[in-house]
């Protein structure tokens, strides 16, 4: 599935989430009057704060919004959304990036015990940053 860059969108939830996604228009969308949106391929944006040499940073991490689905279009409340803004390009190459292996749930069969490393260079920095705080003794928590 090919969207075009311009419709890659960050929203901003009631609830103080970030997400980015495909945003798709004409007759993939719901009616424009009705109180539904949807989503393509929604990733949740984490904003991970690290101290560096030079000071605080800001690293973002994407991560599959909608986790446990194979649906890869995701339906909304309208009255959820705070903001609809465009994304920078950066963004949108992440975005790109990263919902092409979108359905992490097929990956992680093929592969149950290994975690997954983006193979791409804006990831690079976000693999690093989760090699440090992993520590394989340690079991995942559920919050």
């Amino acid at each position: 599935m090919h969207q075009p860059t311009d419709n890659i969108k960050i929203i901003k939830l009631i609830n103080g989430d970030d997400v980015v996604c495909h945003l798709p228009v004409g007759d993939k969308q719901l009616p424009e009057n009705g109180p539904l949106l949807r989503l393509v391929k929604p990733l949740h944006i984490k904003y991970i704060p690290q101290i560096t040499p030079e000071g605080f940073k800001d690293f973002i991490a994407l991560t599959k919004w909608a986790a446990y689905t194979p649906d890869q279009v995701i339906t909304i409340p309208k009255d959820k959304i705070m903001t609809v803004t465009n994304a920078t390009p950066e963004m949108t190459r992440s975005w790109f990036n990263i919902s092409e292996n979108y359905n992490l749930e097929t990956m992680r069969k093929a592969a149950p015990n290994e975690r997954i490393k983006w193979p791409d260079s804006d990831s690079k920095k976000i693999n690093e940053i989760f090699e440090d705080e992993y520590d394989d003794e340690d079991e995942p928590t559920l919050h």
